[in-house]
Formats: structure tokens, sequence, C-alpha cells
């Protein structure tokens, strides 16, 4: 498999699809992870996987996933050492009670599930772990019931804290306080305890500047009155911290103890999520889980793409039986590209383990290798790179097929002179075969279409449309190769029948017919154009001097033109071959040369026109120049 299948055939928008079923990062990820597996035992385990998670969800309608969320970050802090906060602890608790809920919920479910429930044994519970994180934690605090010397130093703080109060409750009720006081309330700032003073009277106040407001108008002191109650609170605190922090290492370490056990827990956890995301994907499509071989029978009833919407035409489909390649045809915008995307995609989803919409006879073959050809809509501009690219992708499929290979080619040959297209598209084609590939190809090319038929291990395909309106029906015939369509499309859109018939001819036989326009049709100009039509009717004889367009130089015609309008004309001791367009009469040959001029010396040397009468006459010394040019050969 390479990136180029996966992007053509959209298994990553499949896979987005079934991650959208996952309860957590767990499974996703590991959907994120899948590939499909070209072993047959690993398929078929994956596909059984997500029939006993199906059978599941049937029976029970609820799988207890609640609270599995993905822990990694977390074990890795773990690992590293660092003491986990209250936060982090209650998201491990809640991971442990769900992986709880979860070997509790497999219990007895061996007859439905025998896989998933075996999974289950792997499972190690923690309980005792939850019930002490449970005992200890509380929201995102460590509970004051965690340790008897934290409950103790809480209710210290609390007794500080209210001594404080009291203190400053005094302060603010003191008449000789109130032209100082900004406003009667207790304000924290900075966790210090302090009262709002006019910054006019600060000096006044005897205590410490805790803040300043932002006009500065208000400064917020604390009495020196509780300086005393404060520095016991700070200390107080401080050791709340470190009792706090001896509380979370403990608990910590219960975690760091059972490392590798919750690691094992994380993995089945992860396992089960994307197996059910897998069977609710299973539930949502109706999907089946098909027979499957490995020796290239492909036999889809009534498939469906998963990723199109609406009203989808279902496909038949089959291939590797009677049959190794399977040539479509059919007009543009038929279906044939979307044949292709449904076999590969189809062929992915149950090499990853995923059901499939299609009905229960459907049997997919597992491949080592899935490679495609599918283009882009490319501009003219760009048709000889995209030729040229096509080409490059399908060297390198061909450098990388073997018989466990299947391989879906659009419009193969396409993007070139049709001749050559035709022909090199039957040489590929033919190259997969013996390379023993499973190959689906698309293509206009009547040529390929032909072979295909003549070949006992090819098959035709067509696609069909109404032949009233020209709709495509999406439906794919095997065993029928598409009719003429651009012929019966011209006859709808009224094209004359003697032109299609001729049309119908030149297809099969190639009986170009090339008789000049009868003059009665041109419209000429009286002078100039009567003798350009003289010239273009003018037919070159042996002889002629002419201009050749291409050259910009004269020639002589040696021979006259052929049925394909081509003409031979001696230039420059040369003989080149040019059609008749491509010249322009200078000089008649009768304007030329006298009466009775042997032409035939136009182009033969003298030394060889001597030569030839002398052998015609008998001359002994002529025939002893042969046969010394025949001894110096030997």
């Amino acid at each position: 498999m390479n990136i180029n299948t996966f992007d053509k055939l959209q298994y990553d928008d499949l896979k987005e699809i079934v991650k959208s079923y996952c309860v957590s990062g767990l499974g996703k990820k590991l959907i994120d992870k899948l590939k499909p597996s070209e072993n047959l035992d690993v398929v078929e385990k994956r596909l059984s996987e997500t029939s006993e998670g199906k059978t599941l969800l049937e029976l029970s309608g609820h799988i207890p996933l609640e609270g599995v969320f993905n822990v990694d970050h977390i074990m890795e802090n773990v690992e590293k050492g660092i003491v986990l906060d209250p936060e982090d602890l209650t998201i491990i608790c809640n991971f442990l009670r769900g992986c709880r809920k979860i070997k509790e919920f497999m219990n007895g479910k061996e007859f439905y599930a025998p896989t998933l429930s075996a999974y289950a044994n792997s499972i190690t519970e923690f309980k005792f772990i939850e019930e002490e994180i449970e005992l200890s934690i509380r929201g995102s605090l460590v509970d004051s019931n965690a340790s008897k010397e934290l409950k103790k130093i809480r209710r210290l703080i609390e007794s500080t804290e209210g001594k404080i109060k009291e203190k400053l409750d005094k302060f603010l009720k003191n008449n000789s306080n109130k032209t100082y006081i900004q406003e009667f309330f207790i304000s924290k700032r900075n966790d210090r305890w302090t009262i709002p003073i006019k910054a006019a009277y600060k000096n006044l106040v005897s205590g410490t500047i805790v803040e300043v407001s932002s006009k500065g108008s208000t400064v917020f002191i604390e009495p020196s009155t509780i300086s005393r109650y404060t520095t016991e609170l700070i200390e107080l605190k401080s050791e709340e911290a470190v009792e706090e922090y001896k509380i979370l290492s403990y608990l910590t370490s219960f975690i760091f103890d059972n490392l590798r056990k919750i690691k094992m827990d994380i993995e089945v956890i992860g396992e089960y999520d994307m197996i059910f995301a897998k069977a609710k994907y299973s539930e949502a499509i109706d999907g089946i889980k098909p027979k499957i071989n490995d020796y290239g029978y492909i036999n889809i009833v009534k498939g469906k793409h998963p990723l199109l919407k609406g009203e989808v035409i279902p496909l038949d489909f089959n291939i590797g039986r009677d049959y190794r390649t399977l040539i479509i045809t059919g007009p543009n915008a038929g279906g044939k590209t979307v044949v292709l995307k449904t076999v590969g995609i189809l062929t992915l989803a149950v090499q990853s383990g995923l059901h499939i919409p299609a009905k229960e006879e459907t049997e997919i073959s597992v491949f080592e290798n899935i490679f495609v050809d599918i283009g882009d809509n490319q501009s003219i501009e760009n048709s000889l790179s995209t030729f040229s690219s096509h080409v490059k992708n399908l060297a390198d499929i061909i450098n990388s097929s073997n018989k466990s290979t299947l391989i879906l080619c659009d419009e193969i040959g396409s993007g070139t002179e049709p001749n050559e297209g035709a022909g090199l598209a039957i040489a590929i084609l033919e190259e997969f075969y013996h390379k023993g590939c499973i190959t689906v190809a698309t293509t206009h090319y009547g040529e390929i279409k032909n072979f295909s038929e003549a070949h006992k291990d090819f098959q035709n395909a067509a696609m069909q449309f109404k032949s009233e309106t020209l709709e495509p029906l999406y439906k794919l015939i095997i065993g029928k190769s598409g009719e003429s369509n651009a012929l019966w499309i011209s006859k709808k859109m009224g094209i004359k029948d003697s032109i299609l018939e001729k049309a119908k001819n030149y297809i099969e036989n190639k009986d170009y017919n090339f008789n000049l326009v009868r003059e009665s049709k041109i419209k000429v100009k009286k002078v100039e154009d009567e003798n350009a039509r003289d010239e273009k009717c003018y037919e070159f004889k042996v002889g002629d001097k002419v201009l050749l367009m291409d050259y910009k130089e004269s020639g002589i015609v040696y021979k006259e033109k052929d049925n394909f309008n081509n003409i031979i004309v001696l230039y420059k001791g040369e003989f080149i071959e040019v059609n008749e367009k491509r010249i322009k009469l200078e000089i008649k040959a009768e304007d030329l040369y006298p009466e009775g001029y042997d032409l035939n010396s136009l182009f033969v040397s003298f030394s060889e026109r001597k030569l030839e009468r002398d052998i015609k006459r008998g001359s002994k010394k002529a025939l002893k120049k042969i046969q010394k040019e025949i001894r110096n050969r030997q």
C-alpha cells in the first residue's frame, strides 16, 4: 500500500468517519495508526472482532466506556517522577473505574463474543486505588480527611483566619479609624488580609501597605494588630502545602508501582474503543462481514461506496475467477471511476477490519498491494505533464506489483495520440496480467476493447445509460462492451445518417475519401482565386520543380502522389516524402525540359547511366567492373 492509494481512494476520510464513533482519544489514536493488513488471518480476526462488537451492541444497547480518557500524557509524567495534581488523579480514578466496569460488562459474554471477552482477562482492577483517590480528592482539591495531620492543620488555619477577621472587624468599628477608611470592608489582597485606607492617611495607620489602587486614591493596608496572626497563618499554609504534597505523592506512588499493568489496561481499553467504534459504524451503514480469500477473487453483491451520500446505486461486480482483467467502457460521467473507487475502498475497508455496505454473498480478496492510477481533471495545457505523470505512476506500479496485487486504472493510455495510447495501454495491461495481478481498467479506446474480447482471461464490461435521455444509470454490466455512444449521441443530436455511415466505415475500415470538393461548391475571386484553384487542382508530375514550404527551397518531383496524397521529391541529393499540401509548383516539367528529354537522368548520375548502357550492349569491361565490386563486398 502507498500514500497515493490511500489519497485517491479517500481511505483517511473513511477512517475519520469511524473515529467519530470513538468515546476517547485512545480509540481515535489507534484508528489514526490503522492500516490495511495483507495477512488473511489478521483480517479475519479484525472482522470477527467487529462482528462480536456489533452483536454486543445489539444485545446490550450500550457499552460502558464512560470515564475512559486518553491518559497517556499523565502516565508519562508518572514515569518522569512527577507528582500528580488532584485533577490528574481524578482522571486516573475515572479511567480505572471505566476499566473495571468494562471488565464486569464482558464477564459472561464468552458465548456471544469469545475474542472480546478474552481481552477483558488482561484488564487489572485497581479498586483500592480508586477508593484511595476518592477518599483523598474532592473535585480539584485534596480533602481534609485525606490525613489526620492535614485535618489538624486546616482547623488551625481556620481558627487563625477567624482571629484575623475578628481583629479587622474591631479596626473597622473603631470610631478613631473612620476618617482613614476608604471603604468599610475586609479585602484579601495577595493572600493577605487588608483594609482599604485613603491614600492621604496611609502614614497615620500602623501596618504594611500590600497594594495600591489603580488611581492611587486607595491603599490596602494590613494593620499591625494582625501581623502576628498573619505570620502564623503563613507558617500553617506552608505546613498545609507540605502535607498535601505528601498525600499526592502517596497516591501517585500507587500509580507508579502499577505502571506496567495500568499501561496494559490502557492498551486493552484503546482496542475496545476502536473495535466498538467499528461496530457502531457497521450498525450505522447496515454493514456485513464479507467472506474473504487471498487468491484474488472479488465478488461484490449490491455493494455501495461508503463515502457517497444520498440514493446510491448498488454495484454488482466480480473478478478473479473466470477472468483476471476487466475492461470497463461507457460514456463520460457514467460511473466508471466510481466503480474503481468502490472496489478499492471496500477492499481497503475489509483489510482494516471494517464491515462494508453490501449483501451477505459478498466476498473480498486480501491483497499485499493495491495500486491506483486515477487522474485528476487537468487543463489542456497540462496534458503532456499529466500523461508523463500517469506513465511514471504506471512504471512504478509495474516495478512493485506481484501476484497478490490489485490494480485500478482510470482511462489507461489516455492523454496522448490514440493509436500510441491504445498500444501502450494494451502492452501495460499484458504486463500486469503476466505478473499475476488482478486488474480493473476503464477506457474509451476501441482497440483495448477488441483486445479484451479476443483474450481468454480478459473480460469487457459496460456502464449503462438511458438511450432516450442519455442519462447515466451507474450500473455495470459485465460481459458486454460499451456501444459506440458517440455515433448514437450524434444521431440523437441531428447528424445525418449518411455522415454517420461514413464515420462508421472510417472507424472500421480506415477507408477515407480523398476526393476534392466540387468547384461549384467553392466561391472564389475572379482572378487570383481562379489561379489558386488551378494550382490546387494541379496533379504534380515527375520532373516538376516545386517549392518545399517547410524548407523554403526547391526540389524535383521523383514520384507522383500515392493514396495518401504523399509525393517523393529529390531534395539536396536525397529522396524525401512530402504531402502535396506542403509543396508549391514553381515550374512544370514540360516547361522546364525539351520534348523527349530523359527525366530519369535527373535522378541518376552520368556514370550510373553509362554503366547501365554498357551492360545492356554486353560490354566485357562493364561486366568485369561489376564482378570486381561483388568480390570487394565479400
